[in-house]
Order: C-alpha cells, then structure tokens, then sequence
C-alpha cells in the first residue's frame, strides 16, 4: 500500500501549505514517525517537497478539474461525510484522502463545500478516538484479498476464551445490523472447505494474511443475507475434474474435500475413469499428491499442467 500512501501524504500536505512537522504527519496517515522520512524523499522524486524551519511543505499545483458536482450534490456528500466522520469505524486515513481529493476537485465552483469537506477530513485525522493502526492494516489486507480475488488466512476471535484459525474467501466488506445496535464493519465469505458463509467483524481479526490461491464469488449471493434454511449457495470455486484411476480406493482420499457430482465408469479398454466437480483448493492438490500414481489428471489439461509445476516446485526442494 505504499503507492496509497504517497497519495495520502501528497494530499496532506497540498491541504496544509503552511507545513507540517513529521510527527504530526506520522499521527495523521497512522504511520511510525520512522516511515514519514522514506515517503517524503520517495515523494521527493515527482514532487517539489522540501523542508522549512522544521515544516514539511509542498509547492502547490493548479487542481485538475475532472468532474462538477451540483449545488444539490455537493452539499449532500458534504453531509454525508459529516455523518462518516462521526462514524468510528471510519475514522481511516483512507477516507480523510479521499475526501481531500473530492474537496479539491470542487474548490473552484463550490469553495465553501470544498472548505466544509477539507474540513470533515481534517477532523477524522486529528480524532484521537479513531481504530487502531492495526484494524486499519488488517482492513487493507482484507480489501486486497478481496480486489485480486485471493484466499485469505486469518485468526479471529470467536468470544472472550476462544480463538479460530481457518482460510477464507471475502465475498462482500460492509456493515452489517448486530442485536446490540452497532453496525461494525464486517467481512462476508466462505470458509475453507465447507459450503458454509460467514460475516465476520473485522474488529475480531487478528491476523490477515492473502495466500497465492484465487477463488470466485457466488452469482446468486446477496451481501449480508441469511441463507435460507437448506440452500446451498451454487457459486463455490469448483472444477471439473476428469481422472484416470488404478484403483478404486483412491477416491477415499477425496472424503475431506468439498466436492459434488461423482461418477465413475469403466471405458471399452477397461481403463476406470472418475468425473468429478471438486473445489479447487490447495488441499485437492495435496490429496492428488496422496494418491500417488494411483490417481492421474487427464482433463482439464490447465489443471494438469498447474500440478505438475506443483510437483516440480517440490522436487526443486531436494535437487540441486
């Protein structure tokens, strides 16, 4: 996220010509002061940022004019950022840059709405009540996750006594209504190996971590909605498997991963074959592996290639 950073950092700075000291930087954007020192000479390289009796400024720039909201639009997103600023999950250096670019954008037509909203961002980073560095960190993994469509791994709490490690798939990141009133910021997807959706609060996460394995998000989900009673959500990351078998009993390897549809026949050869849709998962990887050369991968032929990359990463460990 360093390239959001440097953003942040530029329209910091542009909103407060007079200079700012690093350590009042470091507090707004939630950073260690350490940090602040690699991103101005970073930002040093396109453009003019220098240091003044302690202050950090920038030259000012003329403000590209991309987009004109409405007398009516402009003070109701004027109002509307009000209302997140009073919001304490929201308090994030994410939404205070976001809201200096759309202040600048209408500082020509609108200046007072622009001030107004200048003024709504400066707020959230100056609130002392804002989440802690680390819900904004494990926010940005999840929304990264979530972006390039990759599996996470993450460790939650469940209640006061009892912490859950498992992978997951983001589906949707929003608000969700909770029986004590409070609408926190939650995470929908589903967990590893099951058909099974959760929502979870993103206050909960203690650890994020995006692994190397993508994942599709169901069509027919809606973000937030209890499944009905029996409903199986049809979009899971599956793929049509077709396998070449030397024994039956191989398939008994399969009994821990999600899968459907099963069918074994027998061609005019003699030769067993197995089709089968099978989550697409590293653990179907693992499980083939289990098989050893009871079990081969004739369709589809992505696949196959993909497994054996697989095998010759494994045996690239043992060979020089």
């Amino acid at each position: 996220m360093k390239g959001e950073r440097l953003m942040q950092l530029e329209l910091l700075l542009l909103s407060h010509p007079e200079g700012m000291r690093r350590a009042e930087i470091a507090r707004r954007l939630g950073v260690h002061r350490s940090t602040i020192g690699r991103y101005i000479e970073e930002l040093k390289k396109h453009t003019d940022v220098y240091e003044d009796k302690f202050l950090i400024k920038i030259e000012t720039k003329e403000e590209i004019d991309v987009m004109k909201l409405s007398v009516y639009e402009s003070l109701a997103l004027n109002l509307s950022a009000e209302m997140l600023a009073k919001y304490e999950p929201m308090q994030t250096p994410h939404l205070a840059s976001g809201l200096r670019k759309i202040a600048g954008n209408m500082r020509t037509y609108a200046p007072h709405v622009s001030n107004n909203i200048d003024a709504v961002a400066e707020q959230i980073e100056t609130n002392t009540e804002k989440p802690h560095p680390s819900f904004t960190d494990t926010l940005e993994v999840i929304i990264d996750s979530w972006v390039s469509g990759k599996m996470l791994r993450i460790r939650h709490s469940v209640n006061e006594n009892e912490v859950h490690e498992t992978e997951f798939a983001p589906y949707f990141i929003g608000y969700r209504e909770s029986n004590s009133g409070r609408r926190p910021i939650s995470v929908t997807g589903r967990l590893r190996h099951t058909s099974e959706i959760e929502t979870i609060d993103i206050h909960n996460i203690e650890v994020a971590e995006i692994l190397d394995e993508t994942y599709t998000i169901p069509d027919n989900l809606r973000p937030f909605r209890k499944p009905i009673t029996g409903e199986r959500y049809s979009g899971i990351d599956m793929i049509p498997l077709k396998l070449r078998l030397k024994e039956r009993s191989a398939l008994n390897s399969f009994s821990s991963i999600y899968y459907d549809r099963l069918e074994t026949y027998t061609d005019s050869d003699g030769v067993l074959y197995c089709e089968v849709n099978a989550e697409n998962s590293i653990e179907l990887i693992l499980r083939l592996v289990q098989c050893g050369n009871s079990v081969e991968i004739v369709e589809p032929a992505t696949f196959r290639n993909y497994f054996i990359s697989y095998l010759h990463d494994i045996l690239d460990i043992y060979t020089e």
